[in-house]
């Protein structure tokens, strides 16, 4: 498996669990394994870094949460749609706490799923945020 399809996955459940209980999740989290080892063969590293991303967004949720909300211009962040969140919180981490992935990787994976899963604005509102986002990181 791809990084790109570990990230998508990882998305997928981060996704998820704006819906459902940590326990529910693992069980999602389980099942979309199985399905992906059906077309993909999952490593132990892409396992791992799914796993490393699913626990660093839940432990770092407020904090990553906080720093969206900042560069919120026009909207508030009970109206974001859950796609687009779960995008912001995979890409905030990445940025944020994985020093093994450049930023820049982390922006442009963002508005691919953005271009997937989000609507037709999606890539565009991904972008803007998350280029906030690096300017304040690199201060």
């Amino acid at each position: 498996m791809s990084r790109k399809v570990a990230r998508e996955v990882a998305f997928k459940i981060v996704f998820e669990l704006a819906f459902q209980n940590d326990e529910e999740a693992a069980k999602l989290y389980e099942k979309m394994i199985e399905a992906s080892e059906e077309k993909f063969e999952i490593t132990e590293e892409d396992n791992l870094y799914i796993n490393e991303m699913i626990d660093g967004i839940q432990s770092n949720e407020s904090s990553i949460d906080e720093q969206i909300k900042s560069h919120l211009k026009d909207w508030s962040f009970d109206r974001l749609s859950k796609i687009d969140l779960a995008i912001l919180r995979l890409a905030i981490y990445e940025i944020n706490y994985r020093e093994d992935i450049p930023c820049k990787v982390s922006v442009n994976e963002a508005v691919e799923l953005a271009k997937i899963f989000g609507e037709d604005s999606s890539p565009a509102f991904i972008n803007g945020i998350l280029a906030e986002v690096l300017k304040e990181v690199e201060e």
